[in-house]
């Protein structure tokens, strides 16, 4: 058990360290307290001197992941920045498993870790939760019997997770996407109408039984572009690459692509509450 001259030095050498990277950045104590994502007065009594207070697990990691420093040298167990420790990178690479189960198993554990916080999505084609079977299969027609049934696995953890009373999550798409995939044309020109057709009744379901908890935005994509990535509340985001994942664990570029999101969401042309009726509207014209 941690005596209280304990914990009053791992306060103090924390305190000086914390200084000591302000510094080292040349920032103000407002603008470093946004970009770890606390509040200038909270951080203001980490610093005090004199002060026994420490950050809570969330809060060092932040500071950690902005700062590109271990978590020991940040608490005093290592004496120089440059020594081994729990170091927590800003930027990771997580190659697409040859096993669908392998990538299924990490985006789940991403959106456990991010339950109750906000999750911000822009898919590459249409959200994972929404797709039909048959829509799935047509998508990941290059994985294997097993491979397939594990991408309709986490489809369906998705469609649970995303019905959770405390799940909040927001998700923005172009409306071209749709546009097309009702008239059959580009990326959609080799399905049938039949599955197409299917796959739209499916969506205006269940984007109407999910809202407001889940809430899909669509905008023009000739006004803004979007990657798909999923920011997964402060903790974490992940910017799709194709067969690999970029894995942003920084604060500050967190927050930056939050604000895209938001960008996304104020131009958006159709909002979450009309969407439904957007999509219902589209199979009228097929």
């Amino acid at each position: 058990m941690q005596n209280s001259s304990d914990k009053r030095d791992v306060a103090e050498l924390f305190r000086k360290r914390l200084l000591l990277l302000i510094s080292q950045r040349e920032q103000s104590l407002s603008t470093f307290a946004t970009a770890i994502g606390l509040d200038r007065s909270a951080l203001s009594q980490f610093l005090a001197e004199g002060s026994t207070r420490l950050p809570r697990a969330e809060t060092l990691h932040a500071i950690a992941r902005t700062c590109g420093v271990s978590l020991d040298w940040l608490l005093g167990l290592v004496t120089s920045i440059e020594e081994p420790g729990d170091t927590v990178s800003m930027l990771e690479i997580h190659q697409i498993a040859k096993k669908a189960d392998d990538d299924n198993q990490l985006l789940t554990q991403w959106h456990k870790e991010a339950l109750g916080y906000k999750i911000r999505y822009v898919p590459a084609t249409l959200p994972d939760l929404l797709r039909t079977e048959a829509i799935s299969q047509l998508e990941f027609a290059n994985y294997d019997r097993e491979g397939i049934a594990a991408r309709e696995e986490a489809t369906r953890y998705q469609l649970t997770y995303s019905r959770r009373p405390e799940t909040d999550m927001e998700v923005c798409m172009p409306l071209q996407r749709l546009e097309d995939l009702a008239a059959g044309t580009g990326f959609w020109k080799s399905i049938s109408v039949d599955i197409r057709r299917e796959q739209l009744y499916w969506m205006a379901d269940l984007i109407e039984e999910m809202y407001p908890t889940f809430r899909l935005f669509l905008f023009d994509q000739h006004r803004l572009y979007a990657s798909p990535y999923t920011v997964f509340g402060p903790k974490r985001a992940a910017i799709y690459l194709g067969k690999m994942y970029l894995v942003v664990n920084s604060s500050e570029h967190i927050k930056s692509l939050t604000t895209h999101f938001d960008s996304l969401i104020r131009i958006s042309t159709v909002s979450p509450d009309r969407t439904a009726n957007f999509v219902r509207k589209l199979i009228k014209t097929m």
